[in-house]
């Protein structure tokens, strides 16, 4: 099982929102995820980034890989992926 960090996105038509979850990469984007550790908001001015950086850096120590988007999302908050 691969597991990744990525974006689920919620909110409504034209104002998404996205959580940042822990996800076997077979599911769907929205499907089911095993661990929530954060949010993000970029419709916000600056765009919120909330990430439980204790969960992240389990996550990642485990073997954890992110994608692309939530790696730069990791590099703003200062955790190093």
């Amino acid at each position: 099982m691969v597991v990744k960090i990525r974006l689920a996105r919620r909110g409504k038509k034209k104002d998404p929102r996205y959580r940042v979850v822990v996800q076997d990469e077979r599911m769907p984007r929205d499907g089911r995820f095993l661990e929530w550790i954060g949010r993000y908001d970029p419709m916000q001015d600056p765009p919120l980034i909330d990430i439980d950086e204790e969960k992240a850096k389990h996550w990642l120590g485990k073997g954890a890989k992110p994608t692309v988007t939530v790696r730069s999302i990791l590099k703003k908050k200062g955790i190093d992926s």
